[in-house]
């Protein structure tokens, strides 16, 4: 992370399935948006773009904030999960009052949904192999 480092900032992590996202808030910033040094619409597309910001739009603190993320593992979907469970805890961070907001919008639970593993005598998690007459 580059010059804006040495800015003060909240910290916090957000999670989602394998996917692991360090978030760093800024305050007096102007609503740039960085996920692993890169623009937020150069990293992700479509919904995810605005999945990974809506704690910011809930607090209305688009422009008013930075967030630098960084996040590794899982896919992109899972990706912006986390940048969005990360955002929400750093805004509690911040501002106390936003958390019955986040929390009626299930900003700040974590979805510990992840893959099932697979079981011996199975194809997958639960698919049995198809039955055979002859």
């Amino acid at each position: 992370m580059s010059a804006a480092s040495s800015r003060s900032y909240h910290y916090s992590v957000g999670k989602r399935k394998t996917a692991i996202a360090q978030v760093r808030l800024f305050e007096d910033g102007s609503g740039a948006v960085t996920v692993n040094s890169k623009p937020l619409k150069e990293y992700f597309a479509g919904i995810q773009i605005e999945n990974a910001v809506a704690p910011l739009t809930v607090a209305n603190l688009s422009k008013t904030v930075d967030v630098e993320a960084m996040v590794l593992g899982g896919g992109k979907s899972a990706q912006s999960d986390a940048v969005r469970h990360g955002i929400s805890r750093a805004l509690v961070l911040l501002n106390a009052e936003l958390r019955a907001s986040l929390k009626h919008e299930g900003f700040l639970r974590r979805d510990a949904r992840i893959k099932e593993r697979k079981k011996p005598g199975l194809k997958r998690a639960r698919r049995a192999p198809q039955w055979q007459k002859r």
